[in-house]
């Protein structure tokens, strides 16, 4: 995995989906009020301006504008973390970069699909954004870039900016993501597109900024409940996105999961699963992947059961327990007593 910044991991977000019916477990509330606005920053844009522009003005603007991102930005599409933008031997491969084709192509297609700007997703993330802060009033968001990461990083987040890269973003029927499917096979590529934009930042900031997993979570159980408390949190301050965008599922497999409920957790007990801390024996439940081995019939299984699972736990454990705000979940280190009190049966 390639290292965006050094202080934070990229967290690169494989979770992808088509958006079905919004979900009915949260609350509505209104943030109309609650002052913040989101501008996503074509940083995508301004590099590019490197090739026409002069380039050590650019760059000087670009240092100021971006900061460490610029840096690490750098480093990524260069492979070379250490790299050190005061020197600036490094305008010499920018300007081989520019000069290939494959870059021109990329740059042309986002230019396509994004020639009528991201408009839509500061709507989008304004009000998930507004819907953060009235529950986390102290919380201090991010600023918002886009990117071209020539397919290494699909998302970024820094101590102060959450990146997107656009090129991950194409649609599903991009002439670039079959070539790549070594890396991003069909069943993650098939959603690679702008819908997918605010979910992913979304969850995003949630794992790797707010509530990152503990080292202790090892049990299968405990992975169940911290994924299920993200997604919950994603059902309230993504209140009008469906489930499917949320978990990366298709409508199929979201059918398949709710058909599938009792058989699912009547699974995980049978097998003994819920406190195994094996992760390679447990990995299958949590990763994405085309279906889950050993449940279903002809492969239609659903992927990452273990998180729907958890969901479905917290889900019911809020249904039972209205009094509990979402920074007391989200606080809520107790796996076992969540499960214990939702009074969970698969049902």
């Amino acid at each position: 995995m390639t290292v965006l910044n050094p202080k934070k991991q990229i967290y690169l977000f494989f979770f992808v989906a088509a958006v079905i019916s919004a979900c009915s477990n949260h609350k509505k509330i209104d943030v109309s009020n609650i002052p913040l606005d989101v501008k996503i920053e074509r940083f995508d844009q301004e590099f590019d301006a490197m090739r026409t522009k002069p380039m050590a003005a650019q760059a000087a603007y670009l240092q100021k504008k971006y900061g460490t991102f610029y840096h690490n930005f750098i480093g990524l599409i260069l492979s070379d973390r250490n790299i050190n933008i005061q020197d600036t031997s490094y305008f010499k491969l920018l300007r081989q970069m520019f000069a290939n084709q494959p870059y021109n192509d990329l740059k042309h297609d986002v230019d396509s699909v994004y020639k009528g700007g991201l408009s839509k997703q500061e709507e989008e993330l304004t009000d998930a954004f507004r819907h953060v802060k009235y529950y986390f009033p102290n919380k201090q968001l991010p600023r918002v870039y886009t990117y071209l990461s020539g397919f290494n990083a699909q998302n970024s987040i820094g101590d102060d900016y959450f990146g997107i890269g656009l090129d991950f973003f194409l649609g599903a029927n991009s002439r670039f993501y079959p070539a790549i499917t070594e890396a991003y096979p069909h069943y993650l590529s098939q959603f690679f597109n702008k819908q997918n934009i605010t979910p992913r930042v979304v969850e995003g900031i949630a794992r790797e900024d707010m509530f990152p997993e503990s080292d202790s979570s090892k049990t299968l159980l405990s992975k169940m409940i911290y994924n299920g408390k993200i997604m919950y949190f994603m059902d309230q301050v993504m209140p009008d996105v469906g489930d499917s965008t949320k978990i990366s599922y298709t409508s199929a497999q979201i059918k398949w999961c709710e058909e599938n409920k009792s058989n699912i957790w009547a699974y995980f007990l049978d097998e003994n699963l819920l406190y195994e801390s094996d992760y390679p024996k447990i990995q299958k439940y949590l990763n994405p992947a085309p279906f889950t081995p050993g449940l279903g019939e002809k492969n239609e299984s659903a992927p990452k059961l273990a998180i729907w699972t958890g969901w479905q736990i917290v889900r019911q454990y809020m249904d039972k327990h209205p009094e509990v705000t979402l920074p007391q979940l989200m606080a809520d280190a107790d796996a076992q007593k969540i499960l214990n009190e939702s009074k969970y049966k698969g049902k």
